[in-house]
């Protein structure tokens, strides 16, 4: 066994690179809050980028029950 790895022990496992931390997410969404714009949801890619994007919650609830795409009048 290779130096200092006795048998049974447990090695600890890397996160990986962090790409983002909590407090820029923090700072885009307390600006975009004292924007006085209001969030539907925060996405964060692979690669750390931080997209909020924008509009109310439930407008995006109801625009799913009703079968309705945000694209349908643009395609008309």
């Amino acid at each position: 066994m290779g130096a200092g790895i006795r048998a049974g022990a447990r090695l600890a496992m890397s996160r990986g690179q962090q790409t983002f931390k909590q407090r820029d997410v923090t700072k885009a969404l307390k600006a975009t809050v004292n924007a006085g714009i209001a969030i539907e949801r925060v996405e964060i890619d692979k690669n750390g980028k931080i997209v909020i994007v924008t509009g109310r919650p439930e407008d995006a609830a109801n625009r799913e029950k009703s079968g309705e795409n945000e694209w349908d009048g643009v395609l008309q």
